[in-house]
């Protein structure tokens, strides 16, 4: 099988499903702390779709700034792509999350977007918050790339 051939064999999968793509970013502050959000009891890093005429790096910017109220942040690295499959409205849905490094400073006021259910947002030291109890595994691979 050709490169070629799997990426017939790729579109021909995606085509049964609905596409979603999706942006956000694993913030750090100067102190090293990742910035996570707490939405549907879940901890979680922000993230949302990315709107149609946007590129996936715009979208992953805003993402953060408006789930975190964040006036500034910087965008570094690409981290990486998650994809993930759910049923929704009598369809499947096929999501793919593109994830960038990011910083944005700890002095900044965070302010949580209560319109897309996020209770809580905090600067968290990765290594002692009890956030890997009680995350999705995506989110865990995230952390740890």
């Amino acid at each position: 099988m050709s490169i070629g051939d799997n990426a017939l064999h790729w579109h021909e999968f995606q085509d049964s499903f609905k596409c979603i793509s999706a942006a956000g970013g694993r913030v750090i502050n100067e102190e090293g702390n990742v910035l996570m959000i707490f939405r549907r009891e879940k901890w979680d890093l922000p993230k949302g779709k990315v709107d149609k005429g946007e590129s996936i790096h715009q979208a992953a910017i805003r993402e953060v700034m408006e789930e975190c109220g964040l006036l500034h942040v910087e965008r570094g690295a690409k981290l990486g792509v998650i994809y993930h499959m759910y049923f929704h409205k009598e369809k499947w849905v096929l999501k793919d999350t593109h994830w960038y490094q990011m910083f944005a400073s700890m002095n900044e006021i965070l302010v949580p977007q209560f319109e897309e259910d996020i209770t809580a947002i905090e600067w968290v030291n990765p290594e002692t918050h009890d956030w890997k109890f009680n995350t999705f595994p995506s989110i865990a691979d995230v952390m740890s790339w």
